[in-house]
């Protein structure tokens, strides 16, 4: 299939404002509201399976850390299982509310990042499974990871209602915000963290906003030069990427030493074709550096054994260092349930969802299919590595603060909807809120118990793939 260009318009999309709204309402009747709470197991079963299905397609030496990164906790678990959820929310009923899902949308993949005109913004993060889809499988995922989190975290069955409800309540209530706003005031819309902070400190208890205000002071440190402190070493006078195996292999251990003109070659081709997929202003402004390095990454909890690298290359000194990430994109794990991607691409699957989704993206954002060190073709999206990237410590949030963290992620996913589908239809359909903070509180416990049964299963079958 060629690559085009998408759209998520349909001919409701040019109805009326009353149209739209009465179709959303009109749905109630054949997919009603409560219906999207149910949870049980199909027949057959089998999330390990699953991942060990997904295993075939990464680094052989990395699966164990991905193993053992998702055996840590029923959380990390979660974070790991996406192809397991999208495949247990196949069966189940659908709106056909279509939005541009972000398709892992867990608490973890929301967080904080420069934008190019350097404020720190407040959004979606983690795109590898992005994809058209019904608006509700992102907030279902969403709100198991919250309850999945307060379990992890030991709050009591109250604080979890609590947290269910006020996500809900925000998503819907803020939705019905943006359905009121005319197109281009909803795209231009962003939550700038330091806005956000001083608008609503007064709902907060002074502790939480005081620990918000350490978070956005240490994400705008997690930079370039962190980077080139914590990532490389200086090796016969030229910067290199230190040697920290498996997490960071300098790619001079992964080639023998007569590879190095081929592996220079495969590096200029792969960066010649990504700077076609950027706009001719960023283009040229990555031509002012120079490739010296490159190492393979290990990254996520999800996306272990993915190929992911770190290129370092350098501008007018060794004090102007640009890192930018590259990662394998492999088909969204939602894809086999929904409709095929339009993109042939993945890398391009990534970044045009990226990009349609996020208030404001990466200049670096792009793709390209590159070839590894094994003479196999995959494709890649760039990025920029660190550019104040953060994501919020789960583990350390009590439930005033993960509260406060559900309805910034409310908000967030709403505004996602919003500008990628019929925030109108979406707002009519789901009312107040009310109904849905029952229904996805309903949904996230089951779920929530689910997880802990595949989290157990999980660590047992592969303790005994260890030991055989």
């Amino acid at each position: 299939m060629a690559d085009t260009l998408p759209s998520l318009a349909t001919a409701s999309s040019y109805r009326s404002v009353e149209e739209r709204r009465a179709a959303g309402r009109e749905l109630r009747k054949s997919v009603p509201r409560r219906s999207l709470g149910d949870w049980s197991p199909g027949p057959g079963r089998d999330a390990v399976a699953i991942l060990t299905d997904q295993e075939r397609s990464r680094v052989p030496e990395l699966v164990p850390v991905r193993r053992e990164r998702m055996a840590a906790s029923p959380f990390s678990f979660f974070r790991g299982a996406a192809a397991v959820m999208a495949a247990d929310l196949a069966d189940a009923p659908r709106t056909g509310l279509k939005v541009q899902l972000c398709g892992d949308a867990h608490l973890v993949n929301f967080g904080g990042f420069a934008s190019p005109e350097r404020s720190l913004v407040f959004d979606l993060n983690d795109f590898d499974e992005t994809i058209p889809g019904p608006f509700e499988w992102d907030l279902k995922r969403l709100a198991a990871s919250f309850e999945v989190a307060g379990r992890s975290n030991g709050f009591d069955a109250a604080a979890r209602v609590r947290l269910q409800t006020t996500l809900a309540r925000t998503y819907a209530e803020a939705m019905a915000d943006f359905a009121e706003l005319d197109n281009l005031d909803l795209w231009y819309r962003l939550l700038d963290a330091d806005q956000v902070l001083r608008d609503h400190a007064g709902q907060f208890e002074p502790d939480v906003v005081a620990r918000v205000s350490r978070t956005m002071e240490k994400a705008r440190g997690k930079d370039r030069l962190k980077a080139l402190r914590k990532l490389t070493t200086m090796e016969r006078g030229e910067l290199r990427f230190a040697s920290d195996p498996p997490l960071l292999c300098p790619i001079r251990e992964l080639m023998e030493p007569d590879q190095e003109e081929e592996l220079f070659r495969l590096v200029h081709e792969a960066f010649v074709g990504y700077r076609r997929s950027l706009q001719p202003d960023r283009r040229q402004l990555l031509e002012r550096y120079r490739f010296v390095d490159l190492a393979r990454k290990v990254v996520g909890v999800g996306s272990v054994g993915t190929r992911c690298w770190v290129a370092l290359l350098l501008g007018r000194d060794d004090r102007d260092p640009l890192f930018l990430q590259v990662k394998e994109a492999q088909r969204s794990v939602l894809e086999p349930y929904l409709e095929r991607s339009v993109y042939d691409h993945q890398g391009r699957r990534v970044v045009e969802g990226q990009r349609l989704v996020q208030a404001t993206s990466d200049i670096f954002l792009g793709w390209e299919r590159v070839v590894g060190p094994d003479g196999v073709p995959r494709d890649h999206y760039f990025r920029q590595l660190w550019d104040w990237k953060v994501s919020a410590d789960v583990d350390a949030m009590d439930p005033p603060m993960m509260d406060a963290y559900a309805q910034l992620c409310g908000r967030v996913l709403a505004r996602a909807h919003a500008r990628t589908g019929d925030g109108i239809a979406i707002s009519a359909y789901l009312g107040s809120g009310k109904v849905l903070a029952e229904t996805m509180g309903a949904f996230a416990a089951a779920y929530a118990d689910q997880n802990e049964r595949d989290h157990a299963e999980a660590v047992a079958r592969w303790a005994d793939q260890d030991g055989s």
